[in-house]
């Protein structure tokens, strides 16, 4: 099981220590990304964990399947959610998602959708097991690192619940990945839905009661990504009030000082941005390269793959005075084929920094929660989207809206807002449990998603239901 072999490979790694670096003082100097080093150095001081943390964070950009572009690291997780949908159209790799047909227990997809995410998962109980036995880590130390580590397990477990079953709303009862909090070499059982997402607020909750909002760079977790995340959650299960108070937090309560319009159109590739609230840094030594999507995929002017292109139904959302109106059709041609438009909303190059979480995706999170508490909260929502509309383009009119026609107002703002960068218009609907149809010029029009579609989720990896005991094939029956 890669399960246990991630397990055998992180143990083999910490015990490396004498032989790659030894105890040199200078290695504690500044925290670097390290997976091979000792667990002696690495939990005999807080610059020895943070060294871990950076490796485990070089892991979000690193090349995890040799050879495959879509299957590389975080990136393809959202690349691939992207595509799903009915705003992008693609045509370079993550085809097979593009299709809505890349599911079944054998395929790259969901092994690497499996693999990469309980690789990551084991990173992090390393380091909160290695924090919590250490006698050299000072206690108010071990909280912010164990802190740090808990808040990434839990993302992680967020994606598997979320590429692996039903949303949650649909049947908390249903099974669910297992959970694991410290390295094993036997599998473990299926857990459910209720089970995992208990568990992952459980760490959030801690998580943000551990943090603050220093860190190290961007790259990190703090107290502002941990609520993000924890919003994010809540979204999926319907806690309105705690989606609310999360996203708020994260982003910081001031819509004008948490967004910069003028910086919309500079390229998404710097994690510098005040409008990032978490992200993937890279340099030209540490790149990706040209496993960096979105970037290398939607900018057709520079030496990428020009995979990516935009639903003309999509495009026509954006007013002309709309910064994020990003959209040219360099290959001329007419509306209706799909290859028409594309956007420069993205630039590609070995270095570009890629976003995880920004403020305005926390904006609309608190504008969706406050709506759905009915009352003074449906006119607190419609005040909050305005905000952000208005910065976005000078010559918005706030709508008339009400009800669920100002939801839906929120909803289109947030795939107006992020589209390409994490999924959204496949994660509102698989939350909301609603179908993605398919209009205007896409190149596969009858690929769409019906409401609770079994496309939204992935089968069971056949090498993990061959290696662990606790899981058989009966897991995929009627998936």
């Amino acid at each position: 099981m890669k399960m246990k072999n991630n397990m055998k490979k992180i143990t083999i790694l910490l015990l490396i220590a004498f032989i790659s670096i030894g105890c040199d003082d200078n290695f504690l100097n500044e925290p670097v990304p390290t997976s091979s080093v000792s667990d002696v150095v690495i939990f005999g001081s807080r610059e020895g964990a943070e060294a871990l943390l950076s490796g485990i964070h070089r892991n979000f950009r690193g090349q995890f399947t040799e050879g495959r572009v879509d299957a590389s690291g975080l990136s393809s997780i959202f690349m691939a959610r992207a595509v799903k949908g009915n705003d992008l159209i693609q045509n370079s790799w993550y085809n097979f998602d593009y299709d809505n047909d890349n599911r079944e227990p054998t395929y790259v997809r969901t092994v690497f959708s499996w693999e990469y995410p309980y690789f990551l998962i084991n990173q992090a109980n390393s380091l909160i097991n290695g924090v919590e036995a250490s006698t050299a880590i000072s206690d108010s130390d071990k909280t912010q690192l164990i802190a740090q580590g808990k808040a990434l397990r839990a993302f992680f477990y967020f994606q598997l619940a979320l590429e692996f079953q039903h949303t949650y709303t649909y049947d908390p009862s249903l099974p669910a990945p297992p959970i694991y909090t410290e390295l094993s070499l036997e599998g473990k059982p299926m857990t459910t839905l209720s089970e995992l997402y208990n568990f992952i607020v459980a760490d959030l909750t801690d998580a943000v009661a551990g943090l603050d909002n220093s860190r190290l760079g961007k790259s990190y977790v703090n107290k502002q990504v941990a609520n993000g995340i924890l919003a994010n959650v809540y979204l999926v299960m319907e806690n309105w009030e705690g989606a609310e108070i999360a996203a708020h937090d994260a982003y910081g309560g001031n819509v004008s000082s948490a967004l910069d319009a003028s910086s919309y159109g500079d390229g998404f590739d710097d994690i510098e941005n005040i409008e990032w609230i978490w992200g993937m840094p890279q340099t030209n030594d540490q790149s990706n390269y040209y496993f960096g999507a979105p970037h290398v995929f939607t900018d057709h002017n520079a030496d990428g793959y020009f995979g990516t292109y935009v639903n003309r139904d999509f495009v026509a959302l954006f007013s002309s005075t709309d910064v994020r109106n990003l959209f040219e059709t360099p290959y001329g041609g007419t509306p209706d084929n799909w290859d028409y438009y594309t956007t420069t909303k993205f630039t590609f190059a070995f270095e570009s920094d890629v976003p995880i979480m920004r403020t305005p995706e926390m904006i609309l999170i608190e504008a969706e929660a406050k709506f759905r508490q009915g009352g003074a909260g449906e006119t607190q929502a419609h005040d909050l989207l305005f905000q952000l509309q208005s910065n976005r383009d000078p010559n918005a009119v706030k709508s008339t809206n009400t009800g669920n026609a100002l939801l839906e107002e929120i909803l289109v703002e947030r795939r107006k807002e992020l589209y390409a960068e994490i999924g959204v218009e496949w994660f509102d609907a698989k939350r909301l449990r609603r179908g993605i149809p398919r209009t205007g010029n896409h190149r596969l029009i009858n690929s769409f998603l019906v409401p609770d579609d079994k496309k939204f989720f992935l089968k069971i990896p056949q090498k993990e239901i061959d290696a662990n005991e606790n899981i058989d094939d009966s897991v995929n029956a009627n998936r």
